[in-house]
């Protein structure tokens, strides 16, 4: 009599998605890839676009070094049929998403789309409130492999409730998908995402202007700023689980090589997901060289999954470090002045945690061993730049 209470228990549970959960095993280290909004935003972005992305990622040689996910973002999207299902944006994608999705994986590729949680997109556009279902079974039918989940208009909604409902749905959809919550950090996600989503904002938008720093307009935050909002976060991110302070910058509005270097350098010291935002088809040798730089990546991608954490401030002057495998460390100075900064490294008095013995120390930006922390080491480090090593037994 138990065994059968306890089959019809279980068969209820199932059949009302009571143990749905988000998929286990993606996102072990953090995404990366490109995202069509901060140069094509809603008027700019169409079919054509997406697949020139993907062969710029290819051609480019992003993919090599690691960049997979080809993201659009707001406005494919226009209305729903009769049975609530997204209709596309037959003028900007006559071939339909499912063609899309099939060019991109064609190129060795992931592809991921843009909703919202609330009943309209930031955009105008269809939100998922409502729809949930029908939306998880159709990118699960278009063989997706990423959504980005926004919460615009999402008046009198509780986030946990919405974003856990949209990860059930999708779990039950059965196709894998990363699961990227846009919640913008307004209800502390680092705090309850862990088990909804593979990644989750901290913060508000970077500013598309690629600003260094300050708020702009109260949703706009330049790029500096969003480093201190991740200062007390690392505690929450790990393999799967990956606190986002929105995407790269890098590329956009001619921003300033050394500031470009830094954002790249501070995004791969927090282990943060690598989204590019730039026109891939039309960038300076600067920007691919920071953007493609192995040896950043390598540390954003090192697979122990930890987040870096400042580790010394002296008000424009910051050091960071970032546990790497094999013992290693990542370190990274951080000048925030207007004017260049010569410090003078003894290892012995910086509070390196887990510091043990002595250690190669190879420049990564310059990708060459530069001496060893058995002696004091001078640097000079530009405005608004880095300098950034690896230790390494």
């Amino acid at each position: 009599m138990k065994t059968k209470i306890f089959l019809l228990l279980a068969t209820f549970f199932l059949s009302n998605g009571m143990l749905a959960q988000k998929f286990d095993n993606l996102a072990m280290t953090p995404p990366m890839g490109w995202n069509s909004w901060n140069s094509f935003q809603c008027d700019g972005v169409n079919e054509t676009v997406i697949k020139e992305m993907a062969d710029a990622m290819v051609e480019t040689g992003f993919k090599d070094v690691g960049y997979e996910y080809i993201v659009i973002d707001d406005c494919w999207q226009i209305g729903r049929d009769d049975n609530g299902y997204i209709i596309v944006d037959k003028e900007k994608f006559p071939s339909g998403i499912k063609s899309l999705v099939d060019y991109v994986h064609s190129k060795g590729l992931k592809f991921g789309i843009y909703s919202d949680a609330g009943t309209k997109t930031c955009a105008g556009r269809p939100g998922s409130k409502g729809f949930e279902r029908q939306d998880a079974e159709t990118y699960a039918k278009w063989d997706v492999d990423y959504l980005k989940y926004d919460w615009c208009f999402t008046e009198g909604q509780d986030a946990i409730t919405s974003y856990t409902l949209m990860r059930d749905e999708l779990f039950k959809a059965g196709r894998p998908i990363v699961f990227s919550l846009c919640e913008w950090g307004e209800n502390k996600p680092w705090e309850w995402a862990k088990d909804v989503g593979h990644l989750w904002r901290t913060t508000l938008d970077i500013d598309m202007g690629a600003r260094y720093d300050g708020n702009i307009w109260g949703n706009l935050i330049g790029w500096s700023d969003l480093v201190d909002m991740q200062v007390g976060l690392e505690k929450y991110a790990g393999p799967g689980h990956w606190n986002d302070p929105d995407m790269l910058a890098v590329g956009n509005n001619n921003m300033p090589e050394n500031e470009a270097r830094a954002h790249f350098s501070m995004w791969c010291m927090l282990a943060a997901p690598l989204m590019a935002g730039n026109d891939l088809r039309d960038m300076s040798e600067v920007d691919h060289s920071i953007l493609t730089n192995k040896e950043l990546i390598a540390i954003n991608q090192d697979v122990l999954g930890k987040q870096g954490f400042k580790i010394e401030d002296y008000g424009n002057f910051e050091i960071w470090q970032k546990p790497l495998t094999n013992g290693d460390i990542a370190i990274c100075f951080f000048n925030r002045e207007t004017t260049s900064n010569t410090y003078e490294i003894d290892w012995s008095k910086i509070r390196v945690k887990d510091f043990e013995g002595d250690y190669k120390i190879k420049d990564l930006w310059k990708n060459e061993i530069v001496g060893a922390t058995d002696t004091t080491l001078t640097i000079d480090v530009p405005s608004r730049d880095v300098v950034v090593f690896r230790l390494m037994k």
